[in-house]
């Protein structure tokens, strides 16, 4: 059946964007150390825009520090920049080719402004989401257009395309109160 083949197809693409947030949010820092932090970062290298664990990786000795192991002398200057230009308020340092990063303590202003950033980070899903239920309802449109379907058969899997993208909605809803609980927690 066709409109099992539509249904499946949006729901593993609100699937992506749900997961995409869910990487997101493991960039943001709550307090505690973790390589995750690290994973959006970019590195210029060898003339390329690369991840960061491209060039070098990341480990968590302790719960506060991060140390990034550089594999590659000339790009360690390259990674330093890009984590103090990340945004994350991290203030690395060099010791040869590795760079420890410490995690400082949150305090409260810095935790209302991540509490934004993962706002902005969930709204960014919800309009993947809400783009992706668009690209189904005209999908069904021009079904229905194209005689594949009919008018009573649109309307019925119109409806469960927005169920699907309520759905989305609600755990993209979620995730975000749960992350504002874990910034939050002092």
């Amino acid at each position: 059946m066709p409109e099992d083949n539509l249904l499946k197809d949006l729901r593993r693409r609100m699937d992506g964007a749900v997961e995409v947030l869910r990487k997101e949010f493991g960039g943001l820092r709550t307090g505690r150390a973790s390589a995750s932090l690290l994973e959006p970062i970019m590195v210029t290298a060898y003339g390329n825009v690369v991840p960061l664990n491209q060039v070098a990786s990341v480990n968590v000795p302790e719960p506060r520090l991060i140390t990034v192991q550089v594999w590659d002398r000339g790009v360690v200057k390259a990674v330093d920049k890009a984590i103090r230009e990340s945004g994350l308020d991290l203030n690395p340092q060099t010791e040869g080719q590795v760079i420890r990063v410490p995690i400082p303590d949150l305090n409260e202003e810095r935790r209302r402004s991540l509490t934004r950033v993962a706002a902005k980070y969930a709204e960014d899903a919800k309009v993947a989401v809400r783009n992706i239920r668009r690209d189904g309802i005209e999908a069904l449109r021009r079904r229905e257009k194209d005689a594949e379907i009919s008018q009573d058969q649109q309307r019925k899997l119109q409806q469960e395309v927005q169920h699907l993208t309520d759905d989305y909605v609600r755990r993209i809803d979620e995730a975000l109160a749960q992350k504002d609980r874990e910034i939050l927690q002092v």
